[in-house]
Formats: structure tokens, C-alpha cells, sequence
């Protein structure tokens, strides 16, 4: 298991692109991703479910990975939340 705390860097937050990029990211891994905001939580592998979290810009959200990739998995959804690019 791999837990991390992140601030959100794009300019949208967890909404629309953004959100719909992290969770193809989160979907080529096996490990189970838990998203954590505001004392909510969500399937990180799910779009609805992820910007139903209302994650703004700047906003703390924490990462909880568990599974076999979980570090590579923790690993890359970090840096694409602390990234700031939408791609």
C-alpha cells in the first residue's frame, strides 16, 4: 500500500480533462486507487466519482494505492497531479 498527500496543480483541479486524464492513468494499473478530499472518498478509477470530489486548483488530496504496481501506480499519479499540465 502507497499513501500519498498531493496538491492539485492544474489550473482546472480534479474537473472535466483533468479528471478524466488521471483516471486513464489510474486505469492501466491493477492496484486499487482511493481518491481523499475533504473527507470524502472516491474510486480514483472512476470519472464521475473522482470530480465528485470537487478537488479545486491547490486543493490537498490524498492517494491510496494498494496493490502489486502500487508504487509505480502512487508513483506516476503524483507527478501527474503535482504536474500542472493537462494533456
Amino acid at each position: 500500500m502507497h499513501t500519498k498527500k498531493i496538491t492539485v496543480t492544474q489550473p482546472e483541479g480534479l474537473h472535466a480533462r483533468p479528471a478524466a486524464q488521471f483516471v486513464q492513468l489510474a486505469n492501466r494499473f491493477q492496484s486499487t486507487v482511493k481518491v481523499r478530499h475533504n473527507g470524502r472518498e472516491a474510486n480514483g478509477k472512476s470519472i464521475m466519482a473522482v470530480m465528485s470530489l470537487g478537488a479545486s486548483a491547490g486543493a490537498e488530496v490524498e492517494l491510496d494505492v494498494q496493490g502489486k504496481d502500487s508504487e509505480q501506480a502512487c508513483a506516476e499519479l503524483t507527478t501527474f497531479l503535482g504536474s500542472g499540465v493537462v494533456r
